[in-house]
């Protein structure tokens, strides 16, 4: 999922780990002279797992200002290929339900113990698989402030979106394993009054942030965008 390198700022990076999960943190390299901590944001792969393209993702919020931390879902078992198939039918079961919450609860703890980081300002993202479990999260922790969701499946029963927060929906309507989840969500959502914005970009499909041969860079770029302000708004950088 390599996007355009638009990082502002110098970054810092190192392997961690939180809790069960490997995990990629990136920050900005800075001195911090005014002691103010930064926002964060978990960034949740697609089934291809914690490679090279998601940790570009994490440089880039980092060099937006902000903390992000990739976790690798796929660490938390001893076997990558009965793990990955956990995670699958955990998603189509109920992503509510998949072990990945509380692996992802403690990617949370991780970051509380962090004394640079302010957690009252947690976002989350996610692609696809991750995608679902971003949303699932949204729903599962109400830590989390603000998600953004690619092309993510919906947590059953939906009814539980009520308590979601505030949510960006990205999607490409020649998706045809999502695009019904794209209007369900924006649906479900407002029908209980919570937050949301929800685009739908023509001539884009599954996986168009992608840059492989779905990747559509003028969406990819206008939903990074959107992702970018929609954070500003619900897990503002503290001047």
């Amino acid at each position: 999922m390599t996007v355009e390198n638009t990082i502002q700022k110098p970054v810092k990076t190192a392997e961690v780990q939180a809790g069960k999960l490997k995990a990629y943190l990136a920050q900005p390299d800075d001195p911090n002279q005014t002691g103010e901590k930064r926002p964060a944001v978990i960034v949740i792969h697609e089934i291809f797992g914690l490679n090279e393209d998601i940790r570009e993702i994490a440089r880039r919020f980092a060099g937006e200002g902000y903390a992000a931390l990739a976790v690798d879902l796929y660490s938390s078992g001893n076997i990558r290929a009965i793990c990955i198939l956990k995670l699958v039918y955990g998603i189509l079961r109920n992503p509510l339900k998949s072990f990945a919450m509380n692996d992802l609860d403690q990617a949370i703890t991780f970051l509380n113990a962090q004394s640079d980081i302010d957690t009252s300002q947690l976002g989350v993202i996610g692609f696809c698989m991750g995608g679902s479990f971003a949303l699932a999260l949204a729903v599962h922790n109400q830590q989390v402030r603000g998600a953004s969701i690619f092309y993510g499946r919906l947590p059953a029963p939906t009814s539980t979106l009520e308590k979601a927060c505030p949510t960006l929906g990205s999607y490409g309507a020649d998706d045809k394993f999502f695009l019904k989840q794209a209007h369900q969500l924006e649906e479900v959502m407002k029908q209980y009054n919570r937050p949301v914005d929800v685009k739908i970009y023509p001539g884009a499909g599954h996986s168009f942030f992608n840059k492989g041969k779905a990747h559509r860079p003028e969406a990819a770029a206008d939903a990074w965008q959107r992702t970018l302000g929609w954070f500003r708004e619900y897990l503002p950088k503290k001047a």
